[in-house]
């Protein structure tokens, strides 16, 4: 039987730089099996920007629990998250 195709999606965070921001999403991607496959982040000027890939192809949530918990954090640390099927994200930022 062949692995199931990954289900790819695209987290992106902006907002002032603190502590616990990764451990937060990673937290929550872990509590509900979803694998991080990608993370690039950067500071800038006290500016916190990431983008993290993940594969939901296993999670035990759905996308609308993924996305209720990712504003969740996002209203608790006062960032800006989005999260994105991986097809619409490519196709938004192409250059």
């Amino acid at each position: 039987m062949a692995a199931k195709k990954q289900q790819v999606c695209i987290i992106t965070v902006t907002g002032k730089d603190k502590v616990g921001i990764i451990a937060s999403l990673a937290n929550a991607m872990s509590r509900a099996n979803i694998n991080i496959i990608d993370v690039n982040q950067k500071i800038m000027e006290n500016f916190f920007v990431m983008t993290m890939a993940v594969d939901i192809t296993k999670a035990t949530i759905t996308i609308p629990q993924i996305n209720k918990r990712i504003d969740k954090i996002a209203e608790d640390m006062k960032l800006k998250i989005t999260f994105q099927d991986e097809t619409i994200f490519k196709m938004m930022h192409r250059v």
